[in-house]
């Protein structure tokens, strides 16, 4: 008896002490007492456990409550559950109400990027089936387990992060589906129904904690939002009052007759930076405020502008440059750009369209008093080139324009090879020649009657200057002198020839050229008004004449029998009565008087021609 206390008594002290399981059952007593002690100790750790769970709930609890960042408690989350657990993997998905899935938002011991980045179906895996049931879910084999819908995606992913056992319990707040939260290992293990209530356990907490979260988060933006709301409103306010300030100044500049640069310095004050105004074609018109581009910044920021530019709303460019297109009955007639400015609010944007369109209105204005001034300029230069007009008039008149008729004058006539508008054109010609000529739209043409005795150059200079913008062939005549007694007789032909002589540019392949009938050679008789023969002769024949009357030889008489014997020198010979060696010598003379290539087709015709032409004029 005495023997049976002291072993009862060894198991308490032993109980009381915390000894191990295997400790109790090395004792020799009695085995109901072992057994019955060996309860005893199962049931003190399974209440050490729960306690131990229990604890750490409370320091999760804890923690969680110290966090406002979404992405923090979610990874605070699956990092408690990962420890709690003992597992390999923890994780977390989100309930996606839009796609009604599932996709994976945090993880903890996860290694594979296929597995962090998967959605999962509502009924589809472990994952899916917990989604749709709202039920956790466990399997101690998930590749074996055949009460889930096995997808490939889902079984890939799992595969690829190498997960084997997982447990899934969903997180649910007062109805509210929020997600899944598992823990899973890498090797077979079957979870116990406490481990599952203890995730479970965790799960209710962390449901709870992320609709908190996102409650706060909701609150914050309301309040950011109301915030800026309320700047908005101020913003508006003091919008309405630069808008109202513009509005006043703008009106003022027209009504005083202002022009583009006040426009641009307005523009420049109102808003701080710099503005800038370009044409249809990207040339800068005007430019004010502080540091605008110059050089090939400017010419770089023009055609960025053109190209980019909307002709409807201000839009942005690179960097701190807004720009907008200025139209008239829709075509296209400016740009203006505005840069450096610190902020371009909603106010700002319409105090810059605002502006374009009173920049509109100034440029047609402007427009229209140029197209009224230049009709006058046309209509003065049609009378001047149609030959019927009154010279007491016309010539005074283009006096006051700032042409001097007494002067050598010359006339131009500028084809349009691409078809374009002459409009158009005749600026570009102003533009060209510096507004130092009468230019003006004569029968399709554009006629430009420009000081000068040298009517050559003159349209070969002017072709050269439009070529970069404008596709044209220039003919010209003259040089034409009011001393003549018939200036406008004079004009008038000129002008004629100088059509015609841009026609035959055209026609001899020599568009987007500029000459004078004389330029043309033997087609320049043909053109020409007044052909002057003898001056073709001379420039043709002038070398051989020359030579001929120094030394008294007969080269030009060579020559023409040598074109009469069909270019033979030994026919040629006979017809002069000398040797084959003296036409061949006296050949050689010419071919160093009028240079080589004289016997090709085009030059032999020039020479034969000449020939002609000059017994013509002997007789």
């Amino acid at each position: 008896m005495h023997d049976d206390v002291d072993a009862g008594t060894r198991l308490l002290e032993l109980l009381a002490g915390g000894a191990s399981a295997a400790d109790l059952a090395a004792l020799d007593v009695d085995p109901h007492a072992r057994d019955l002690a060996l309860r005893i100790a199962g049931a003190f750790d399974v209440q050490r456990r729960r306690e131990q769970q229990l604890a750490a709930l409370v320091d999760t609890a804890g923690e969680l409550a110290s966090m406002s960042d979404p992405s923090v408690v979610l990874d605070a989350i699956v990092r408690r559950a990962r420890a709690l657990m003992g597992t390999d993997v923890a994780y977390l998905t989100l309930y996606d109400p839009a796609h009604e899935d599932t996709y994976m938002r945090a993880t903890a011991g996860s290694v594979s990027a296929q597995f962090q980045v998967v959605r999962l179906d509502f009924g589809a895996g472990l994952g899916g089936l917990v989604a749709q049931s709202r039920k956790p879910y466990w399997t101690a084999d998930y590749f074996d387990d055949a009460r889930f819908k096995h997808t490939h995606s889902i079984d890939g992913a799992v595969g690829d992060e190498g997960l084997v056992a997982i447990c899934g319990t969903p997180l649910i707040v007062k109805d509210e589906f929020v997600g899944v939260l598992f823990a899973s290992n890498r090797t077979p293990r079957p979870f116990t129904h406490d481990e599952v209530a203890l995730l479970g356990s965790l799960a209710a907490l962390a449901a709870v904690t992320i609709v908190q979260v996102r409650a706060v988060e909701e609150s914050s933006r309301t309040l950011a939002a109301l915030s800026e709301a309320t700047e908005s409103v101020s913003r508006y306010a003091a919008g309405i009052e630069r808008a109202a300030a513009a509005h006043d100044r703008f009106a003022e500049i027209v009504l005083e007759g202002g022009g583009v640069d006040d426009l641009t310095q307005s523009l420049s004050q109102l808003l701080g930076g710099w503005a800038l105004l370009l044409d249809d074609d990207g040339v800068p018109r005007s430019v004010a405020g502080e540091t605008p581009p110059t050089g090939d910044a400017l010419h770089a920021l023009a055609a960025e502008v053109v190209e980019r530019a909307d002709g409807v709303r201000l839009s942005r460019l690179d960097g701190d440059v807004w720009a907008i297109g200025i139209t008239a009955t829709g075509e296209p007639i400016g740009y203006l750009a505005i840069g450096d400015v610190s902020t371009m609010d909603d106010s700002d944007e319409r105090t810059v369209e605002r502006a374009a369109v009173v920049t509109a209105l100034v440029l047609l204005g402007e427009r229209n008093r140029a197209e009224a001034r230049q009709q006058q300029r046309t209509d003065l230069v049609a009378g001047l080139v149609g030959g019927h007009g009154d010279a007491g008039v016309l010539v005074p008149a283009a006096r006051s324009a700032g042409l001097d008729l007494r002067e050598p004058t010359c006339l131009l006539a500028v084809r349009r090879d691409d078809g374009g508008p002459a409009r158009s054109l005749v600026l570009a010609v102003n533009a060209a020649l510096g507004g130092q000529a009468l230019v003006g739209e004569v029968d399709g043409h554009v006629i430009t009657l420009v000081a000068g005795d040298e009517p050559g150059s003159l349209a070969g200079e002017l072709a050269t200057r439009l070529s970069r913008s404008h596709s044209v062939t220039v003919g010209a005549a003259g040089p034409v002198v009011e001393s003549d007694g018939a200036v406008l007789a004079g004009l008038a032909a000129a002008h004629t020839e100088a059509v015609r002589t841009a026609e035959a540019l055209v026609a001899l392949g020599r568009r987007g050229d500029g000459a004078s009938a004389a330029d043309l050679g033997f087609a320049g008789l043909i053109v020409g008004t007044r052909p002057e023969v003898t001056a073709y002769v001379d420039s043709v024949l002038g070398s051989l004449v020359d030579y001929d009357d120094a030394r008294g030889t007969d080269l030009v008489g060579t020559l023409e029998a040598y074109f009469l014997a069909g270019s033979s020198p030994r026919h040629a010979a006979t017809s002069l009565h000398v040797h084959t060696n003296t036409v061949a010598q006296r050949l050689e003379r010419i071919t160093r008087l009028v240079g080589d290539g004289w016997q090709s087709p085009e030059r032999a015709l020039e020479l034969q021609l000449a020939l002609r032409l000059r017994h013509l004029v002997a007789s």
